[in-house]
């Protein structure tokens, strides 16, 4: 995810905005660059790549000299990585600005200012947020930030340098992070508290809607009226490592706690007059309509995500799809056809299995669609189609966010295919991306209201030998990835077993107090797997139900019931995930682990 850095005193402003990038380098990034007032002029330098490159490159051109500046880490969204499309951006003669966040109204406000004369450099919606407020400005920095706020549509949070106000920042936000630090004779503002931690330990939250006003001398908060704010000012009281995740005590639950960001970040761009569009990514209606069969192909937590692709592709788009684990593919010769459609599916883009599965069917002839977190990689690289999904960098070892952005794009896949196939209506098409817009806000009400029940319950597994996970259909393949998530972290046994498989075998597993972890969102499903509980639970199991909201759990059912707020069926994987996640996490914690490093484990698997 982008970062952004602010600095008004009396230190070396390039110094300064470097050194606080640096700090936010976890975040990702693929280009960086600073603004800074040096001789009453605004001097850009900015680079694709890293920070080294960057500051390579001041070295041999001069960096820019002076008090006050901006600057910026971008994590590529709209167009690709490149010096041109990096950040800071100019808006014209008057103003300069850094951005963080979507803005999803861009086409039509760039039509609007080429209109009205405006030329445009770059591929992003940066500069078209720049240029709109260069063309609202007449001298009064607030009033310009007011007027565009009322056109601009979006997440985002902007730094703002205007050419005849040398001196002076003005920051604003919308959902995206941004903070406001304050020391004797300086002024700070970051996307996160590391960035500045080195300077000061006093900082303002920038609320929704909020401007901000820079100087050596002071900060000043107004809302979009112009009307003044009185802001408590806060005090980090962490270390410079526990600032690093935001206050979290880990990056895990950071992390999980990210996931509606990320799955906005990664759902806006592709989404065009209320369908999904993924002609960027070089999938065309016109191409899926070719597609006769599907091969999705992963590792771990990602395969799991395949396997909701899987239940979903086939219901809705009526196409064949089969799930291969990476490292199993290339050994069972598959048999794959020109027509087909081999997906893979990898968070860092490096995973060996992976990407020796992806070349074996790109030599047979089939077309290889990559979908990635991270920019670059070797499969984003060599695979005919890409889908990069924009999470920004996931640090624990156990995927949250990373599988909550993958099944996102298998929803926008899924529903394109459907509706290329005949399958759906366009009207179908809408209603579906319109309900998957609303995800984003659901997670973030399930994080809310189930953490703290998530906690009590990780108290009563903490000690147990081995776990089950069951369900039917999605609940199923939800189920798959509950289990890993426990394992990885608490390093207690659990295995995920389909329901109506209970009574062939694993049924015998079942002894007095054994956790049960049932999943039961699938409404059609739903009386089928509740008979299933009931059956371990008669052989002395202790029953977590996940459901929906408005599910009816008769007593006799469940210990204790987690719900989860209620979307269209298919969307329920999206909610129901996150409790799962909240449970292997704070039984993890209880049980004095290292949660984010995890025993044996790695992020990235780059050998077989």
């Amino acid at each position: 995810m982008c970062g952004i850095v602010g600095y008004v005193g009396n230190r070396d402003c390039s110094e300064v905005l470097v050194s606080a990038l640096r700090k936010l380098e976890y975040r990702g990034y693929d280009s960086a660059g600073i603004a800074v007032f040096e001789s009453g002029k605004i001097n850009i330098k900015k680079a694709q790549g890293r920070l080294d490159d960057l500051e390579d490159k001041m070295k041999y051109e001069g960096k820019p000299c002076g008090n006050v500046g901006i600057g910026h880490t971008r994590w590529a969204t709209h167009g690709v990585p490149s010096e041109i499309n990096s950040h800071p951006h100019r808006g014209g003669d008057k103003v300069t600005i850094v951005h963080n966040g979507i803005i999803e109204n861009y086409k039509e406000l760039k039509e609007m200012l080429i209109k009205n004369g405006r030329t445009f450099v770059s591929e992003t919606d940066t500069e078209v947020v720049a240029q709109l407020l260069d063309f609202n400005y007449d001298g009064d920095p607030v009033g310009a930030l007011r007027k565009t706020l009322s056109q601009v549509e979006g997440s985002f949070a902007l730094g703002v340098l205007f050419a005849d106000r040398e001196g002076e920042i003005y920051a604003v936000r919308r959902e995206s992070p941004l903070i406001v630090g304050v020391a004797e004779g300086e002024s700070f503002i970051a996307s996160d508290v590391p960035a500045i931690i080195q300077y000061t330990k006093k900082y303002y939250l920038l609320e929704h809607d909020e401007i901000a006003h820079l100087t050596s001398d002071g900060v000043s908060f107004c809302d979009l009226n112009g009307k003044h704010i009185s802001k408590e000012l806060k005090v980090a009281d962490w270390s410079q490592d526990a600032a690093e995740k935001g206050g979290y005590d880990h990056y895990m639950i950071k992390e999980i706690h990210e996931q509606p960001t990320s799955v906005k970040t990664t759902v806006t761009p592709r989404i065009s007059d209320g369908m999904p569009s993924l002609d960027e990514c070089g999938i065309t209606v016109d191409y899926l309509k070719k597609v006769k069969q599907i091969h999705i192909v992963a590792c771990g937590t990602a395969m799991h995500a395949g396997m909701v692709g899987k239940y979903i592709i086939e219901k809705l788009a009526k196409v064949p799809v089969i799930v291969d684990i990476a490292s199993e593919f290339r050994y069972r010769e598959p048999l794959i056809h020109k027509d087909d459609l081999v997906i893979i599916i990898s968070q860092s883009g490096e995973t060996a299995d992976s990407l020796a599965a992806m070349r074996l069917a790109k030599s047979m002839g089939a077309k290889t669609l990559a979908i990635v977190n991270a920019k670059g990689s070797s499969i984003a690289r060599e695979a005919d189609m890409l889908i990069y999904t924009h999470a920004g960098p996931e640090i624990a070892v156990a995927s949250t966010k990373a599988y909550m952005v993958q099944i996102s794009v298998m929803y926008l896949l899924c529903f394109e295919l459907a509706f290329a196939k005949g399958y759906i209506t366009d009207g179908e098409c809408c209603r579906l991306t319109d309900a998957l817009c609303e995800i984003p806000a659901l997670i973030d009400d399930t994080i809310d209201t189930t953490n703290d029940l998530c906690h009590e319950i990780a108290e009563k597994l903490i000690d147990a030998d081995s776990l089950l996970y069951i369900g039917r259909g999605l609940d199923y393949a939800l189920s798959m990835e509950g289990s890993l998530k426990l394992k990885e972290i608490s390093y207690i046994h659990s295995e995920a077993y389909a329901a109506g498989e209970l009574k062939h075998g694993t049924i015998s597993l079942i002894t007095e107090g054994m956790p049960v972890i049932a999943v039961a969102t699938q409404t059609s499903l739903y009386d089928k797997t509740v008979s299933n509980i009931k059956e371990v639970k008669a052989r002395g199991a202790m029953v977590i139900l996940v459901c929906d909201e408005k599910a009816e759990v008769g007593a006799d059912v469940a210990d204790h019931i987690i719900r989860v707020p209620k979307t269209l069926e298919m969307l329920m994987p999206m909610t129901a995930i996150v409790p799962l996640q909240l449970l292997a996490y704070y039984t993890s914690v209880l049980r004095g682990n290292d949660v984010d490093k995890p025993r044996n484990l790695a992020k990235s698997v780059t050998v077989e």
